[in-house]
């Protein structure tokens, strides 16, 4: 069974920067399109930013271009997600998913593989 683990959740002030990690037990979607989303209270689940097969190709929602970078190291079978100069809407419980192919996708629909979330929440 695929196992998808994410790591680095946290309180942080507003501002401040967190760094997300997001393991996958499956060797072979080490280099399948990785994504994270995100869940705060009482709303849906939405798009953060997704990462393709080479690195090349990544896709972020407006609302953190320019302040989160999404990366892998595939030898290591991990994502990241570095968020900078975070902000009380960026609290939320965030989610790593694996797709079974390489593109980046932006559609939570095309990833097979979830993590259980973890929590970041940025105080004001």
């Amino acid at each position: 069974q695929v196992q998808v683990v994410e790591t680095g959740g946290g309180l942080v002030q507003a501002g401040g920067s967190l760094r997300l990690s997001c393991s996958v037990s499956e060797r072979t979607l080490s280099t399948n399109g990785m994504g994270w989303f995100r869940q705060a209270p009482g709303k849906e689940r939405e798009f953060v930013a997704a990462i393709g097969w080479s690195s090349s190709s990544t896709r972020y929602t407006d609302s953190v271009k320019g302040r989160f970078t999404i990366s892998r190291d595939n030898a290591k079978n991990t994502v990241f997600l570095q968020m900078n100069s975070l902000k009380p809407s960026d609290t939320a419980v965030y989610y790593c998913a694996a797709r079974i192919v390489g593109g980046a996708s932006v559609n939570d629909y095309d990833y097979k593989y979830w993590g259980q979330g973890t929590q970041v929440t940025v105080s004001s």
